[in-house]
């Protein structure tokens, strides 16, 4: 027995595990570039959500990782099509591809857009085993067109943390963003462009930081001894 666990009666010791330094220092590490899925919230013809999704493309392609932009045009409501829709299955696809994510959503009426709330409500928090947004990291932004605010970047926050990712410290809010881009939809050298830059920034070395890591990260108790309590009540149901 591990000591000290004379004095916890009340905790499983087949469960329990030390956290390990060695676990999240992994000899073998991944070579590939940094797999980012980037989600925006308007399906306008000038939508700065997604003019501002693209520039944080440009920035990551520079940082080396490999983003891929999710078009949300076409996408169902949530449960108003089966799952074997095809935009719901590109976008279930893309999740499981990613090793990170970036959400961006413009604030209407204080909060963020139901079709950025729809990309996220179609991703499962589990398929079978799998779990699609578990452990990945997520960088959260958003666009309003007046001052500068933080519904939006709030919400999609808790909503990271509901889905179980490991959410960025930093984030951008663009006020006026109308005012922030130019004619050909690239974004205007500003404090607004730097803190994007920072914020891509730090999506990717968290990502470089956890993703070889990420199943000791989210490697639960509760879920050690949950899935220990079902294999043995699977073996009695067995054994009857």
């Amino acid at each position: 027995m591990l000591p000290g666990l004379d004095d916890l009666p009340n905790l499983d010791a087949a469960a329990f595990r030390q956290p390990a330094l060695q676990a999240l220092l992994p000899a073998t590490r991944a070579a590939h570039a940094p797999r980012i899925l980037l989600l925006y919230g308007s399906v306008r013809e000038r939508s700065y959500s997604r003019l501002l999704t693209e520039e944080a493309a440009c920035l990551l392609r520079a940082m080396g990782a490999e983003p891929r932009i999710y078009d949300p045009r076409g996408l169902p409501l949530p449960d108003g099509a089966p799952e074997d829709h095809p935009k719901v299955q590109e976008l279930r696809t893309l999740a499981q591809w990613s090793e990170g994510m970036v959400w961006t959503s413009p604030e209407r009426h204080g909060a963020m857009t139901g079709i950025m709330k729809a990309q996220i409500d179609w991703i499962p928090l589990a398929v079978g085993s799998v779990r699609p947004t578990q452990g990945k990291t997520l960088a959260v932004m958003e666009v309003s067109g007046g001052s500068q605010s933080f519904n939006a970047v709030n919400q999609l926050r808790v909503l990271g943390r509901w889905m179980r990712m490991i959410t960025i410290p930093n984030q951008s809010s663009v006020a006026k963003a109308f005012m922030e881009f130019d004619d050909d939809g690239r974004m205007k050298p500003s404090p607004y462009y730097e803190r994007v830059v920072d914020v891509m920034e730090e999506l990717v070395k968290f990502t470089l930081l956890t993703r070889d890591c990420a199943d000791h990260l989210v490697d639960r108790y509760s879920e050690r001894r949950e899935s220990a309590e079902a294999l043995s009540k699977r073996v009695n149901l067995r054994s009857i």
